[in-house]
């Protein structure tokens, strides 16, 4: 089965916490490789970048204040 979003890069604004974690994360499940930005927690956006790394993911953390 191919999945929808296999062969994409997404960029999550924001991706460190909350809703825009779950964003990247659902992102990731779609086959996505997933940017994430964040502001002032670089271990939680870690932590996000771990989960989808631990499925087997695609995702980079960025620092970034849009």
């Amino acid at each position: 089965m191919v999945k929808k979003l296999t062969g994409k890069v997404a960029l999550v604004t924001g991706g460190s916490r909350g809703l825009g974690a779950a964003i990247a994360k659902r992102l990731a499940e779609d086959d996505a490789a997933v940017a994430l930005t964040y502001t002032s927690s670089p271990q939680k956006a870690d932590e996000v970048v771990r989960a989808i790394e631990s499925v087997g993911g695609k995702a980079l953390a960025i620092r970034a204040d849009s």
